[in-house]
């Protein structure tokens, strides 16, 4: 699902409050991690995921699994932090602006 600039906003101004529910640590991307991160996203559909290391080049290519795993929008990326949205249809729970 592609986002449009206006709603990627309005999620970023959603995402500002919460705080990340899944940590990366120093094992990576393990099938544990892909598991919670599945679980948390059918359940909130926005989440907020925090990655360990200094390497920014090996955060990047991270985020980009997690996403691309999960189906999931890259709403933002800052530092070690990223916001992940993906539409639960059968129970959607975050309202888009068109």
């Amino acid at each position: 699902m592609s986002l449009s600039r206006t709603q990627i906003r309005h999620l970023r101004g959603l995402a500002h409050a919460l705080r990340p529910v899944v940590m990366v640590g120093g094992n990576g991307l393990t099938p544990g991690v892909f598991a919670e991160l599945e679980q948390a996203i059918a359940h909130h559909e926005l989440v907020k995921v925090q990655i360990g290391g200094d390497d920014r080049v090996a955060r990047r290519a991270a985020v980009e699994q997690l996403a691309a795993h999960v189906h999931a929008d890259v709403v933002q990326a800052i530092g070690k932090t990223v916001t992940l949205f993906r539409r639960n249809p059968d129970a959607p729970r975050v309202e888009l602006p068109r």
